[in-house]
């Protein structure tokens, strides 16, 4: 597993690097075998530490966690702690789901923008239908089953989530409803799945 632990505007010495590379190692290889790469951050805020955690498995579901203490240690142990969980309550889902997969998730690049936001009362010189772009960016979309995609949505906490549909090849996306449950868009299906 590749690690790229790194600490905005403080330093990190060589003892936090290898606990956090033996602590990760334990944790992940409990409940995911294949595990590709994890990205440690540590910064401060306040006078609390954080640590924000995203490791990355050849399944393509990213698992994320953040902790935060007044010691760096203590934030690196309770994003570890929130990370052990998660992949514990996945366990059984990811086994189910990808013990046929024999290769890593297909990623394809995409383009990834961030559009100027507008008050509907400000008078301005540019179309509606033309906003300006604030951001452009790199994504990647993993080519995943529906139940796949699910899962890296939830482990990664996040409200949407676009993918390539391993069926067919389509693009898809799932994501959260206001009434708690997953919505699914296929543009391929006509209603009828």
């Amino acid at each position: 597993m590749r690690y790229q632990i790194s600490g905005k505007q403080i330093d990190i010495g060589e003892a936090l690097q290898t606990h956090v590379k033996t602590e990760l190692t334990d944790i992940v290889s409990k409940y995911a075998g294949r595990p590709t790469e994890a990205m440690v951050t540590f910064s401060k805020s306040g006078h609390e530490f954080v640590c924000e955690t995203v490791v990355h498995l050849s399944t393509g579901l990213n698992a994320s966690a953040t902790g935060k203490a007044h010691e760096i240690y203590a934030a690196f142990d309770s994003s570890s702690e929130k990370m052990d969980k998660q992949l514990r309550r996945y366990k059984r889902r990811l086994k189910d789901h990808h013990r046929e997969r024999s290769q890593p998730v297909e990623l394809s690049d995409a383009g990834s923008y961030i559009l100027e936001s507008r008050d509907e009362s400000e008078d301005s010189e540019q179309d509606a239908s033309n906003p300006m772009i604030v951001a452009e960016m790199e994504a990647k979309i993993p080519s995943l089953s529906v139940g796949e995609a699910v899962m890296q949505m939830e482990l990664s906490s996040a409200p949407v989530l676009v993918f390539r549909n391993e069926k067919h090849s389509g693009i898809n996306v799932v994501y959260r409803r206001d009434d708690g449950n997953i919505g699914w868009i296929d543009p391929r299906t006509n209603g009828s799945a």
